[in-house]
């Protein structure tokens, strides 16, 4: 009788791991405190309790695979929901909340998707209006997804009243005239923890960040188009729709972007 089970009521966070240690682990709790927060579910646990928790996972599956954490590269995924109770709609207070987690291995997008860059197709977002919450109730984005995997592309880049919201799984940006474009902070948008990640790499490469509604026009005639996320860590979309985004191969900002993303990891 588990609410997670019952109406998907409860958030998730993935925190990446590079050589055995949490990336941008503050801002993952961050998030996922605004998560419960929004939900009315009390945080379980400390975030030196949510660390210890990451920590020992990591280094459990690292000795899965006799390796040192150090050696390893993981994604840790963390659940929460609002606990056990007989099934009713209204959220039931003083539950115990449920804590799920695991950690795999990261599976990192193929060298040749970084060198050409992927196909992407657009969908209307037809999710709902808090986005911004990190739920487990992904059936949205499980439908989305699945329709890009059915035209054999890497993301399903949607668009609410004809401007940019996200990717199925991922947050997505343009580059026009050197400038690097994403949607604004809001209810429609899950905040992904790229975006303080992605302005602060333009601001050590000199490179314009903001923050604006995105029109559907406006991303076709981009010059670069990116996706973002904890595996992806930063792609290049070269295709969308079966049309080439600028010259149909991956930019120079996104190279510039992605190797600010490695020293990034290397000095988390």
């Amino acid at each position: 009788m588990d609410r997670g089970f019952i109406f998907g009521d409860g958030v998730y966070e993935v925190v990446p791991v590079y050589a055995g240690k949490p990336f941008r682990f503050a801002q993952h709790m961050a998030r996922l405190a605004r998560s419960l927060t929004e939900l009315r579910i009390p945080n379980p646990m400390t975030t030196t309790q949510w660390r210890d928790v990451v920590d020992h996972l990591v280094t459990a599956y690292a000795k899965t695979l006799d390796k040192p954490a150090a050696d390893t590269d993981q994604l840790v995924y963390i659940q929460v929901t609002r606990g056990v109770a007989m099934r009713d709609h209204a959220m039931v207070p003083g539950l115990q909340p449920t804590v799920f987690a695991t950690s795999n291995k990261i599976t990192p997008p193929p060298a040749a998707d970084r060198a050409a860059g992927v196909k992407c197709i657009t969908a209307d977002d037809f999710r709902w209006k808090k986005a911004h919450i990190k739920a487990v109730s992904l059936l949205g984005a499980v439908m989305s997804r699945q329709m890009s995997v059915d035209a054999g592309a890497a993301e399903t880049i949607m668009f609410r009243d004809g401007f940019l919201s996200e990717g199925a799984s991922a947050n997505v940006w343009i580059v026009k005239d050197r400038v690097v474009l994403g949607a604004p902070k809001d209810n429609l948008v899950l905040e992904g923890i790229r975006y303080g990640l992605l302005e602060q790499l333009c601001a050590d490469a000199g490179l314009q960040f903001e923050l604006r509604r995105i029109s559907r026009d406006e991303v076709f005639a981009a010059d670069e188009v990116l996706l973002s996320n904890a595996s992806k860590e930063l792609l290049a979309v070269t295709q969308l729709d079966g049309k080439p985004i600028g010259n149909g191969r991956p930019g120079p900002i996104y190279d510039k972007l992605y190797a600010g993303y490695q020293r990034a990891k290397q000095s988390s």
